[in-house]
């Protein structure tokens, strides 16, 4: 008879369940939340597993890689899905969940999710690791102009001799200020010179990669959204047509139907949040700073004179994401004019 398998993580331990193809619990308990633990006590427990559930989550890049390279038949599940499925129980406990998720295996209400390569996970925490130093080094700059503002002392909005310049220029003359300011200044500038290290390696790391450098060939695309873009989608192939990808990083709108009732509400910001705000600062740049027009300009312009710069730019990240992946799949070129698409 078929069994089923459904482990709940925990940092400490997993609960893990077993159930028969007619749904008969068989076997439940615990283990440390190790892929060599949790392989021994499914060994020992259901050795003919049919299929083994675990919901996605911070370990489960590390635990599904570990246990496929041992031949379980481990899939991960999609986290909202299961919490949809697991929450008509009245009691919320981590046993009834890993029974739960046996019992999601044994029916196949679930849905899957792409666990992407250990590397792809290593470039992303990279980037992450990236954009919480520029949002502590944004953090900094803006405590220092409001203790400066507390005093009345207000910064130039010249950049000529940049934020450290204006600031040791604006309080020069005042000795308290300048105590008060200035530990606060040398966290920043260590933080800056942390930032510019991890942007060297990235800008070497995309210059060093074929698809990454193909990528920035487009207009406003740069080194953090091409490399931010590779590790997000990992496999093109995934993906049965590009468009979905707009989807994928949450830039296609909400809808509600119902009855009478039809409409679309704002984008549905699912997906990689790091991802989805550089596509869109990539369509903000293509649109407000590239001199050379293409299609893609003229089209976001088109949206911007129409329905306003934000939502242009939220069309023209979305449109770079699909043409992104497109240009990954097939190798072409850019399309700067309607005139090489006819050609192409």
């Amino acid at each position: 008879m078929e069994q089923f398998v459904g482990l709940d993580i925990s940092q400490a331990t997993t609960q893990i369940c077993v159930v028969d193809s007619k749904g008969k619990k068989m076997w439940q308990g615990k283990c440390l939340t190790t892929p060599e633990d949790i392989a021994k006590t499914i060994k020992a427990k259901s050795p003919s597993a049919a299929l083994i559930g675990m919901e996605s989550g911070a370990l489960s890049p590390w635990l599904w890689h570990a246990l496929k390279q041992m031949d379980f038949p481990i899939v991960c599940i999609d986290a909202r899905h299961a919490h949809g499925a697991l929450s008509v129980q009245i009691n919320k406990t981590d046993v009834n969940d890993a029974h739960g998720i046996a019992q999601m295996m044994r029916t196949s209400f679930f849905k899957q999710v792409n666990v992407k390569s250990l590397d792809s996970h290593r470039i992303r925490s990279f980037i992450g690791a990236r954009a919480q130093l520029v949002g502590i080094r944004t953090d900094l700059k803006n405590q220092i102009r409001g203790v400066l503002k507390t005093f009345g002392v207000l910064l130039s909005q010249s950049d000529a001799k940049g934020f450290a310049g204006k600031v040791q220029d604006t309080i020069s003359d005042q000795p308290l200020l300048r105590q008060m300011v200035h530990p606060l200044m040398e966290v920043l500038e260590s933080v800056q010179n942390q930032v510019r290290a991890l942007d060297k390696l990235l800008q070497n790391y995309a210059d060093g990669d074929r698809i990454c450098s193909h990528l920035m060939t487009i207009p406003g695309v740069g080194p953090v959204t091409a490399v931010a873009f590779t590790a997000a989608v990992d496999n093109p192939n995934r993906f049965k047509n590009s468009r979905s990808v707009g989807a994928f990083f949450g830039l296609t709108n909400k809808r509600y139907q119902s009855g009478e009732i039809d409409h679309s509400g704002r984008i549905s910001k699912c997906g990689d949040r790091l991802v989805r705000s550089y596509l869109f600062e990539a369509a903000g740049t293509l649109l407000t700073r590239i001199k050379t027009w293409s299609s893609l300009k003229s089209w976001g312009m088109r949206i911007a004179k129409r329905s306003g710069m934000s939502k242009a730019k939220v069309a023209v990240a979305r449109k770079l994401a699909v043409i992104m992946h497109q240009m990954w799949l097939t190798g072409e070129a850019f399309r700067w004019s309607d005139s090489d698409t006819a050609a192409a």
